[in-house]
């Protein structure tokens, strides 16, 4: 009998844990995915016979089609146009082998499914009205989107997601493109976050441009704010896309970082390089340490500032925060880290 207590005991302890930490229980709500192959079925095609080809490729993937042909491949999708066939095939010829090795990590997707219906389950417990839609998996050329909404769902682009060793990711022209900073986020751990980016940006439209340098560091805040809440259980080096020592750097130095943004900074300044220093991909903060600061400090600094307004207005509910202008937020939150 004193062990069942004490089983008892520890059980409320840790629930009580779990509820000093915010974290809903969203196990009772329903969340149904789908995930659709988009890039099984292009890969397959016959080039030998590219109209047919094309026909049954929009009669499978109808809601995903036309944004494929004309938002990836920059083509208009039509069987009859020729521009359309020869950017097809060669696409599809060029980019077997990488399809084929990017398939050895996706050949099963059920633990992907698992993840996404995870994080819409916390959507869902905020935003009972949102609904899921289908996931399509695609693969297009390496500068088309990592992930995207569609009319029906999200579309997660494997060509981003390939794992950051990935030998074509090292390239000369690749990393042009993506810079080792950006491709070492290149692998699948982190496309539940990026899809949670996408889904909090449908939500709440990012309402940063044209503001002030602090302002739009506040609403990029909002943002992570937001991811938070729909991945409660990640790392925030995913959230985020900082390494762990980034991180570790961030929340050491908070204080000395705020005082050195203040003291160098026109914090309303509209000049967009100054912006830019602060918000935008980097592989560190112009002015910080270039071993440990990442780059976009700005958006990790807003975070720290929405969160600093929500613990002073735990009252309000996800939406009301997203609602809030950046100002207010600002000024409620009386942010002075030490």
């Amino acid at each position: 009998m004193k062990k069942i207590i004490l089983l008892s005991l520890v059980a409320v302890f840790l629930f009580s844990c779990k509820n000093r930490k915010g974290i809903p229980d969203v196990s009772g709500i329903h969340v149904e995915l789908t995930i659709d192959r988009f890039d099984k079925t292009l890969f397959s095609l016959d080039t030998a016979g590219m109209v047919s080809a094309l026909n049954r490729l929009k009669e499978k993937h109808p809601d995903f089609y036309d944004d494929f042909m004309k938002e990836v491949l920059g083509v208009s999708g039509s069987a009859t146009d020729s521009s359309t066939l020869f950017i097809t095939r060669q696409f599809i010829r060029d980019y077997a082998p990488v399809y084929d090795s990017i398939q050895l990590k996706y050949r099963e997707t059920d633990w992907l499914k698992k993840e996404l219906q995870e994080a819409f389950r916390f959507v869902k417990y905020y935003f009972p009205q949102y609904k899921p839609g289908k996931i399509i998996l695609f693969m297009g050329p390496f500068d088309a989107p990592g992930v995207a909404t569609t009319k029906t769902g999200l579309a997660i682009g494997l060509h981003q997601f390939a794992g950051k060793d990935f030998s074509v990711y090292h390239t000369a022209q690749l990393q042009d493109l993506f810079p080792l900073y950006i491709s070492r986020r290149f692998s699948p751990e982190y496309i539940t976050a990026n899809c949670m980016k996408a889904v909090a940006l449908d939500l709440f439209p990012d309402q940063s441009a044209g503001k002030p340098l602090i302002e739009q560091m506040v609403e990029k805040g909002k943002q992570w704010w937001l991811l938070d809440k729909f991945l409660p259980h990640t790392p925030d080096s995913i959230k985020t896309g900082y390494t762990a020592l980034q991180l570790k750097w961030c929340k050491e130095n908070e204080g000395l970082i705020w005082s050195d943004v203040v003291r160098n900074e026109d914090l309303n300044s509209l000049n967009p390089t100054v912006i830019q220093t602060y918000i935008g991909e980097g592989p560190f903060t112009q002015g910080f340490s270039h071993e440990y600061s990442p780059g976009n400090l700005g958006q990790w600094l807003g975070w720290q500032i929405v969160k600093k307004f929500v613990a002073k207005n735990s009252g309000l509910k996800p939406e009301e925060v997203m609602r809030t202008p950046a100002r207010k937020i600002l000024d409620e939150a009386k942010y002075k880290p030490r």
